[in-house]
């Protein structure tokens, strides 16, 4: 996969998670009704937008080790019953999407392998 395919589909699947994180706390399935403060899990990536936009090397590097920590919340969220373990299992894609992408895009960017000469 190449480096710009690799920062599209990180740049999507961070999108996307910062959208059904908040989406999913304030009005689809909130663990309290008429929202939750559980929605400012989404804040930590706000940070990352611009750099995956921009198919930064450094941003992909740490924000392949913050997307482990929504992978292990749709991990165990996913067997909640209704609603809640479904988006648990979206978050779990895009989580892993987002991971295998950023780790791709930092890989294939590293100054090694950039052809020489």
């Amino acid at each position: 996969m190449s480096p710009r395919a690799c920062s599209l589909v990180a740049s999507a699947s961070l999108l996307g998670l910062i959208v059904l994180c908040v989406l999913w706390e304030v009005w689809l399935a909130p663990l309290r009704p008429g929202g939750s403060w559980m929605m400012l899990k989404a804040v930590p990536l706000l940070p990352a937008v611009f750099g995956i936009l921009r198919g930064r090397r450094y941003t992909s590097q740490w924000v392949s080790m913050l997307s482990l920590l929504y992978l292990t919340e749709g991990v165990l969220r996913a067997g909640d019953a209704g609603l809640t373990g479904t988006l648990a299992l979206i978050e779990l894609g895009l989580a892993l999407l987002l991971f295998a992408s950023t780790t791709l895009h930092a890989r294939n960017t590293a100054p090694s392998r950039r052809p020489q000469g």
